[in-house]
């Protein structure tokens, strides 16, 4: 739920920001992708500082857990720099759409093994909102990123 909230309240904030603080300087494709951006930064930063519940969720047929936790963190951290960045937004956004299919298998084991985050343990009726919620993401990166993005130029 946490990142879907960082991403609505960037879009927000910057929306208007954007609307009545700078006059329109910036495109709905930059607003998008920022906010993404932003989400990623904060679920990238996740991967180094809760480790052991990334581990814990990933499924048990996946060898060195903590070696691609730490990776998917830098490819977040990384998505982050290449989404603001109007040269490579197109290629990056390609590339976590592609992601963010990648890890949905993760995101399914972690609700049907009931990990535990924070304290906080949602059961698998999560995965009612979490697939939903991962289709999302992929759209928003879709929308921002690909089809309201001008060419490079």
């Amino acid at each position: 739920m946490a990142p879907l909230i960082f991403l609505l309240g960037t879009f927000l904030l910057l929306f208007a920001a954007n609307r009545f603080l700078i006059g329109n300087r910036l495109s709905i494709s930059f607003i998008g992708r920022a906010s993404m951006a932003v989400m990623l930064l904060v679920t990238g930063v996740t991967h180094f500082t809760h480790t052991d519940w990334m581990v814990e969720m990933m499924p048990d047929f996946v060898p060195a857990k903590r070696e691609l936790v730490y990776f998917t963190g830098v490819c977040e951290l990384l998505a982050v720099i290449g989404l603001l960045w109007d040269r490579f937004s197109r290629l990056t956004s390609i590339m976590l759409i592609i992601f963010f299919v990648a890890i949905l298998p993760a995101n399914i084991a972690e609700r049907l093994k009931a990990v535990n985050f924070d304290g906080l343990e949602f059961g698998s009726w999560y995965l009612l909102f979490r697939i939903p919620l991962q289709i999302f993401f992929i759209w928003w990166v879709y929308y921002f990123g690909i089809k309201r993005q001008k060419p490079a130029r």
